[in-house]
């Protein structure tokens, strides 16, 4: 890390913030890599399971959900990736308690669009990608990383979006990438932690107060089309369709809100 790196990003604050929750991390600045999340996933696969988290100033193929695209602009985005061994009993509802923790660190009008986005106003503000890596025992210890990719600044190139982008200084103006990774990393921490120990079911709530799909007509990627109830205790969501009740699972589909909506 370059000592112009040290003063524009704190990563020693962030450091002392989690430090007395998890005495082995690290923070990391890389002015590039193709992605943080699969270099941390690299990592994982070598043996590297030490908690870190890895600030990217601009990836070269930064990826979504579904391993769609996702573009960044250095200083007008935020891209970072943590990773941290868990073994919690349940792992349901884990991308749903990283984005409550991530919105309420950041702004109260801040969005959840189920299962990963952080959304303003029906426009996206930023993607989460959660992956793990290590055993799929119940309760084995496995190494999760959670990435986050946020814009600061409304993109100005739209073109190829599914969905109309939205900034963070538009909720909060002036705000800078920075300023944002210091008051989401610790929350973020926490949760995991805290995820660990409790699962879902004490977030429910949390989340359904953020919530923008909850009782609105959307269509799944499948082409099915019902009512979007809150989530169960799992964190799957209840859809009511033609058909009575579903459970839609987050690798199953894409939710989006019908046009009528």
């Amino acid at each position: 890390m370059t000592t112009d790196m040290r003063q524009r990003w704190p990563a020693e604050q962030v450091w002392q913030d989690v430090y007395p929750l998890l005495p082995d991390f690290s923070v990391e600045i890389l002015p590039e890599v193709d992605s943080s999340n699969s270099e941390l996933m690299r990592r994982a696969r070598a043996g590297r399971t030490d908690p870190v988290l890895l600030v990217a100033e601009h990836q070269t193929a930064a990826r979504g959900r579904l391993g769609r695209e996702w573009r960044t602009t250095p200083g007008d985005s935020l891209t970072f990736s943590l990773g941290l061994p868990l073994a919690p009993r349940d792992w349901s509802g884990l991308s749903l308690v990283a984005g409550v923790a991530i919105a309420e660190a950041l702004h109260p009008d801040l969005g959840l669009k189920w299962p990963n986005d952080l959304w303003w106003q029906d426009r996206k503000m930023g993607g989460i990608l959660v992956e793990t890596a290590g055993s799929g025992a119940t309760g084995a210890v496995r190494y999760v990383v959670v990435g986050l990719g946020l814009n600061i600044v409304t993109p100005a190139v739209t073109a190829g979006l599914r969905t109309p982008p939205a900034g963070l200084r538009q909720l909060t103006p002036g705000i800078t990438a920075t300023e944002a990774l210091g008051a989401i990393v610790p929350s973020l921490v926490r949760a995991l932690l805290d995820f660990a120990q409790e699962g879902f079911a004490p977030w429910q709530a949390r989340f359904d107060a953020r919530d923008v799909l909850r009782g609105r007509a959307v269509v799944l990627s499948d082409g099915r089309q019902g009512m979007a109830a809150s989530v169960d205790a799992g964190g799957v969501l209840r859809l009511q369709t033609e058909a009575g009740w579903e459970a839609v699972h987050s690798a199953e589909v894409s939710v989006r809100p019908a046009a009528s909506a």
